[in-house]
């Protein structure tokens, strides 16, 4: 695929992916299915408690926290997107709840929070479809009576 004939992103296309993405977090999907999502090079992504890089940190990023959370829930709440040309700034804020457990408590933790973060969606030279370049955790809000991280 050409520059020439790489097609705009869109605000639907993209609006798709961020609902794709999430879906998958909330059934801890295979790992192999997240490649299609993500950039094959320069992928960087910032989480409160980690920055990663590259598939290999996701990777390292998505064994630990699936060992951790459960019963996740995702609802996407926003996905306002600024597109130019075969590049977009999103701005995503999520609702997430997830359960943890830490022993040796009699029961889980239930964490339930808004999270608002910054995404650079490119267009991918291999698939021609939108694919996440940055994914920037900017902070979290936490609802009333929710457990912290």
């Amino acid at each position: 695929m050409t520059v020439a004939n790489v097609a705009p992103l869109t605000a639907s296309e993209i609006q798709q992916l961020a609902a794709d993405w999430y879906l998958k977090l909330d059934v801890h999907a295979p790992l192999e299915d997240y490649i299609p999502f993500l950039v094959e090079d320069g992928l960087e992504m910032r989480f409160p408690e980690a920055t990663v890089y590259g598939f290999e940190g996701f990777q390292g990023w998505y064994d630990r926290v699936i060992r951790i959370f459960f019963d996740e829930v995702h609802t996407l709440k926003q996905v306002n997107v600024e597109a130019s040309g075969d590049e977009a700034k999103v701005q995503v804020v999520v609702k997430w709840e997830a359960s943890v457990w830490n022993p040796p408590a009699a029961k889980s933790d239930r964490i339930v929070l808004d999270a608002y973060q910054t995404w650079i969606i490119k267009r991918s030279a291999n698939t021609g479809k939108p694919v996440i370049a940055t994914y920037i955790v900017d902070s979290l809000s936490y609802y009333e009576g929710s457990a912290r991280l």
